[in-house]
């Protein structure tokens, strides 16, 4: 399993990176690989809304459907198109190019809500 230690994790496995008060969102490699093949990623649409614990999209695999969880609160400020086209990038590196959406964070104070990789680590090891 490949955690980044600069990222902060939700117990739904999405990741977030902070970069000033935009947060880049995606899932983690361990759900990705729990998943199995994507083959489909529904995301918000740019300008939307998106509240923290509420979904914002739906990746679907060979194996399921499994809703995308907001880790924070925001604007979607970007969303990554090429995964319409593409959605096995999301498998194939999902800390990099399987990237899904940009949010301009409106509450930088939900961050303090997030695993680091240590503790998401323990989460996934325990289950």
């Amino acid at each position: 399993m490949n955690l980044q230690e600069d990222l902060k994790y939700t117990k739904e496995h999405e990741w977030v990176r902070v970069e000033g008060n935009r947060a880049i969102i995606g899932i983690t490699d361990y759900a990705q690989d729990s998943l199995g093949d994507i083959v489909f990623v529904e995301l918000p649409s740019v300008g939307e809304s998106i509240e923290a614990e509420n979904t914002f999209g739906v990746v679907e695999s060979v194996k399921t459907a499994s809703d995308l969880y907001a880790p924070v609160s925001g604007k979607v400020l970007e969303i990554n198109e090429e995964l319409s086209d593409a959605p096995e990038q999301v498998n194939q590196d999902p800390y990099g190019k399987g990237w899904m959406i940009i949010v301009e964070m409106s509450d930088t104070s939900e961050l303090d809500n997030l695993m680091n990789a240590q503790q998401y680590k323990s989460m996934v090891t325990e289950a």
